[in-house]
């Protein structure tokens, strides 16, 4: 598994079903990740292998997210993409203070794992500086054309029954072919095999991490 831009993706909260959740969204797609349960470990953990983006909550044991987020801008700049994620510190003064201080982004929980996904993919271009990004290790090469076909429409955002007027097939045979893309790339979502396309194959210009928004069933 590639790590994408610098070291992949950290994750850093103290719920330990979130960060597996998070953790396991993004290796699915070919992110490496590392996950902390505190802030204390945060510093040292960057400064071993700088990452592309960092999701940080905001209530942190040890160091508070928004310390953490400080000391990276201080020390990296805009190297690192920074993501808050709270579920405690939600109000709208919240998520201003949080872009105040340094942030990228500002979600709420619960998230949506597309839009995490979307936001998160938009720092990693952002931040890429060697072209090194999360690989399907050729299960790409195992679609058949008729399933190249239906993942390309999906990336442009057609929906199931779209797809099924362009290629003249049946809704329900869309959904079989669907399934077996799913089945093939070894991911969950229709979001999550759109963003095995757009990281493996950068031609698929003029789709956006926006695109992706959608594309959950």
């Amino acid at each position: 598994m590639k790590s994408g831009a610098g070291g992949g993706i950290v994750l850093v909260d103290d719920d330990e079903a979130f960060r597996s959740f998070v953790g396991e969204l993004f290796e699915s797609i070919g992110y490496a990740t590392r996950q902390l349960a505190t802030g204390a470990d945060v510093l040292d953990t960057v400064s071993d292998e700088l990452p592309a983006v960092i999701l940080l909550d905001v209530q942190l044991p040890g160091l508070n997210g928004y310390e953490i987020c400080r000391e990276l801008r201080r020390r990296y700049g805009d190297s690192i993409g920074i993501v808050f994620i709270s579920g405690e510190r939600t109000d709208a003064l919240d998520r201003a203070g949080g872009l105040l201080i340094g942030a990228d982004d500002y979600l709420v929980k619960p998230v949506d794992p597309g839009e995490l996904i979307a936001r998160v993919i938009r720092l990693v271009d952002r931040t890429r500086s060697n072209g090194d990004f999360p690989s399907s290790n050729g299960k790409l090469e195992s679609l058949t054309q008729r399933e190249h076909e239906v993942l390309g429409l999906l990336a442009d955002g057609l929906t199931q029954e779209q797809i099924a007027d362009r290629l003249v097939i049946s809704p329900k045979t869309v959904a079989t072919h669907i399934q077996r893309i799913l089945s093939k790339l070894q991911v969950r979502s229709r979001a999550q095999a759109v963003a095995l396309v757009l990281r493996e194959e950068r031609d698929v210009t003029g789709h956006g991490a926006e695109d992706l928004l959608d594309l959950l069933v």
